[in-house]
């Protein structure tokens, strides 16, 4: 899911949930100024199973850190170059509280979608 809030007040740019409930967040980079200008996303790693950023092709990759994962992108796909470590698990009242809201938000989303003139929050 695009754009999805956090408890904590910040917003991942791609939150994702994998069939065993196991939570990424992908952090997109459209710039080298992007991410010298966007330090937050360690701000991420309590939010998540996994941790990764996503960048173009002609992205300076070195610039990155190391240890998050790399997923490559362009107009037509995108490969995972590096998989990101797990980290710590989340603990269950976390997990379950950000599925929760992961579950909420997709409803509401699509609830628009099927009807955007009637839908009420």
């Amino acid at each position: 899911m695009a754009e999805f809030s956090l408890p904590d007040g910040r917003r991942a740019d791609v939150f994702a949930v994998d069939d065993k409930g196991g939570i990424s967040i992908i952090e997109i980079k459209s710039c080298l100024i992007d991410f010298r200008t966007d330090q937050k996303w360690q701000d991420y790693l309590d939010w998540c199973d996994r941790f990764y950023f996503a960048v173009t092709v002609d992205f300076p990759r070195e610039a990155l850190p190391a240890e998050p994962g790399l997923i490559v992108a362009d107009a037509y796909g995108a490969e995972v170059l590096r998989p990101a470590p797990g980290s710590a698990l989340l603990a269950a009242a976390r997990r379950r509280s950000l599925l929760l809201r992961f579950a909420a938000k997709a409803a509401n989303r699509l609830a628009r979608l099927e009807d955007p003139e009637g839908f009420e929050p």
